[in-house]
């Protein structure tokens, strides 16, 4: 599949110069393209989507391991935009139907691993942002990341991780036509 670049496009009068220059601004995209790189490249999860999680088919069941992306409140400071976004990392529980009466610890289903690898990818993510890629990108942690446990929240029995995390980015992310 061809990478589109979409952009928001604007034109402004240069009154210096006497021309007119386009500026293509694309915060929201390149943050989005960003996240989405990092999550495929973890190779645990499947699927990446974004927007209202309630749209999102969790009935079927070839989607998952599953990251999905909730843009939050964007505060704008000096040249600088920080976005508040919340990534779900989800995987089914599968329940055994054999009973297991010996170790009810770990019980009849694969809720720690899916819980332990789920927690992975969140550490990926994070880490990423705060040392790899991302942060060479001018991707910029500022505060603690908070990741919360789930389970049963959704269709399907999932479980996983949300985590929490304000990414400053420059606003200053125009590029000239």
């Amino acid at each position: 599949m061809p990478n589109l670049v979409r952009v928001w496009e604007r034109e402004e009068w240069n009154r210096k110069k006497n021309v007119k220059t386009k500026y293509k601004m694309r915060q929201v995209y390149t943050v989005l393209d960003k996240l989405k790189e990092i999550l495929r490249a973890n190779g645990k999860t499947k699927t990446v989507t974004f927007g209202d999680i309630l749209e999102v088919d969790l009935n079927k069941t070839t989607i998952y391991p599953l990251a999905h992306i909730i843009l939050g409140n964007v505060t704008f400071t000096d040249r600088i935009m920080t976005a508040t976004i919340q990534v779900l990392c989800l995987d089914i529980v599968d329940v055994s139907k054999e009973k297991q009466t010996e170790d009810m610890m770990f019980g009849n289903d694969n809720l720690q691993d899916v819980l332990n690898t789920q927690l992975q990818v969140v550490n990926d993510l994070q880490q990423n942002l705060r040392r790899g890629d991302a942060f060479s990108d001018n991707f910029q942690v500022i505060t603690s990341v908070t990741a919360e446990p789930f389970s049963d929240k959704y269709e399907n029995q999932l479980a996983g991780w949300g985590m929490t995390v304000d990414i400053q980015v420059p606003t200053n992310e125009l590029s000239l036509c």
